[in-house]
């Protein structure tokens, strides 16, 4: 065997050594970038305006309650049968990912606050194991509702025509989406969480590496 390794020209022993170290060079490369590329400011989407609106509890509930938070919303209404369990699902599993000494909040809205009444959003909260001293589920006045959702966060909710409607839990279609907003209500980021070719164990690292890389902003 020695021999063997002794009949080998040298020049490919040089080679060889040179190929390894490129490819040594190229992951360190690697790692530096993707590092780089987690901790790039983000950029500034909106900003979100005052609102006052009720949690499940029945109390008032207004930005300055989120003030220093950085906060995860979606839009769900609790009659729907199509997405919205799914999505509230991976609220839940945001909530149990994020760290422990983490103040991030999570807020829910609703598109159907004529029928999600605090108590109504409290029972689908509980349902889902939400925990409430981080997660709020907020209702309000549908013109209230739009200005928060659609005006400040970017989430949508459009009624179905009645006509249109295929089951009597057929009310609107509005967005998939979590929107994350930093300590200074500033919208920071948006997450499409369905959708075909969309997977949610790749969505909520990306989630949470957001909301720790906010957190640590001043």
């Amino acid at each position: 065997m020695d021999e063997f390794f002794q009949r080998i020209p040298r020049t490919l022993w040089i080679g060889v050594v040179l190929f390894l170290a490129l490819v040594c060079v190229a992951y360190v490369l690697s790692l530096s970038e993707l590092s780089n590329t987690r901790h790039r400011p983000l950029p500034v989407i909106g900003h979100v305006a005052g609102f006052t609106l009720t949690n499940q509890d029945g109390q008032v509930t207004t930005l300055a309650d989120l003030t220093n938070h950085v906060w995860v919303a979606d839009i769900i209404f609790t009659r729907c049968a199509g997405p919205c369990p799914i999505i509230t699902g991976y609220m839940k599993s945001l909530q149990d990912a994020l760290p422990p000494l983490s103040r991030a909040k999570l807020v829910t809205l609703t598109t159907d606050p004529g029928y999600d009444t605090p108590p109504v959003m409290k029972k689908y909260g509980e349902r889902f194991g939400a925990n409430f001293n981080r997660w709020k589920f907020l209702t309000g006045t549908k013109a209230e509702i739009a200005a928060l959702a659609g005006g400040s966060l970017k989430l949508s909710a459009v009624p179905v025509k009645p006509e249109d409607q295929k089951n009597p839990a057929d009310l609107f279609i509005h967005t998939t989406i979590f929107v994350v907003v930093d300590k200074h209500a500033r919208l920071r980021g948006s997450f499409e969480t369905g959708g075909e070719g969309v997977e949610w164990t790749n969505v909520q690292p990306r989630i949470v590496a957001t909301v720790r890389q906010l957190e640590r902003e001043r």
